[in-house]
């Protein structure tokens, strides 16, 4: 017996209400898995996941949205896809590393860290009043062209950084180094921009000090930006044994398998995350954008305890500067 033409018409419409959301959400979860996998296997991917894992939290958006238009269209089988989908990025977005160093003994000394990303040297006067009100006891700056690099020689009195190693060098390759402690060349790793190293004498210990400055990851650079990031994996390991302090703009997230691969080579600890700060953001800084990422951070050794992390707005830079107070121990 067949149905009535009204009812045939019906069901007909019906069906057809449903392909939409069904066909959105498939190609909503198929993105959100296809990012999410990568990061559960341990790997960055082509682009364009590197970017998106960046932004790994805000995945949270489209899962919700898939499993809303899942059920709108009754499909129950992405109505689960969509469920798991969004407890693997919750459980991502959990912090990454221990929550402490386990340092112990006595604390021989107590230093500031800055870092600070000028964005081809337009940020520099704001970093040097920063310098000036914070007094940290190392600065790490990246992007310093020559006029940054000019500044900091005529304006920073040579009686607050004594100790210095500034790359010359103009746009964003320049870089910088300036400490209140004693420091000794250690040599450079090799990057597009500049990232030079020495060692600090801090209480009569030595520490390694480390800048960070690989490329991005953007399209047709991923590559570079792997390879980049395993340079500063290399000297990680090299130093495990040391006091080391790595900071710097990294250009990657806890998210990016790259620097995860730095922090266990070097058994080094994101001092944010240590000051209860993993998801804070410090790029990009100078728009509005719900799009915002953790790419700058001070890395440190088994030896150091972190008291606190902020991250400072400065006029002219895309990245928020990050100070960090931390605590040499005399063991690890």
């Amino acid at each position: 017996m067949s149905r009535p033409a009204h009812e045939s018409a019906w069901h007909e419409s019906t069906a057809a209400s449903r392909i939409v959301p069904l066909c959105v959400a498939a190609l909503l979860l198929a993105a959100v898995s296809v990012v999410i996998g990568f990061r559960a296997a341990g790997a960055d991917g082509p682009t364009p996941v590197p970017q998106a894992l960046a932004f790994l939290p805000w995945l949270l958006v489209p899962g919700a949205a898939g499993l809303g238009l899942g059920a709108l269209a009754r499909w129950r089988g992405g109505m689960v896809w969509a469920a798991v989908a969004l407890a693997l990025t919750v459980w991502f977005v959990r912090p990454y590393g221990p929550g402490t160093t386990g340092a112990h003994g006595p604390v021989v000394a107590r230093l500031d860290v800055l870092t600070s990303n000028v964005e081809f040297g337009n940020a520099t006067d704001a970093l040097i009043r920063a310098v000036r009100s914070e007094g940290p006891d190392v600065v790490f700056v990246q992007e310093c062209d020559l006029a940054c690099a000019d500044a900091f020689a005529a304006r920073v009195p040579a009686a607050s950084y004594p100790y210095r190693d500034v790359v010359r060098l103009d746009g964003s390759h320049g870089s910088a180094i300036l400490s209140r402690f004693p420091l000794r060349p250690a040599g450079r790793i090799d990057g597009t921009m500049a990232m030079p190293g020495a060692v600090a004498v801090v209480a009569g210990r030595d520490v390694r000090l480390q800048l960070a400055h690989p490329m991005p990851p953007v399209p047709g650079g991923v590559p570079l930006w792997r390879r980049e990031l395993g340079r500063i994996r290399d000297l990680a390991a090299a130093v495990r044994d040391r006091p080391a302090v790595v900071a710097g703009d990294f250009n990657a997230s806890q998210d990016h398998a790259a620097f995860r691969a730095v922090l266990d080579a070097g058994g080094l600890h994101d001092s944010a995350r240590l000051a209860g700060s993993s998801r804070t953001y410090s790029w990009p800084a100078d728009r509005a954008t719900p799009l915002r990422a953790q790419i700058d951070h001070v890395l440190v050794s088994e030896e150091f305890s972190v008291h606190s992390a902020r991250f400072l707005r400065l006029a002219a830079t895309d990245h928020r500067a990050l100070l960090v107070g931390l605590e040499l121990h005399d063991g690890p």
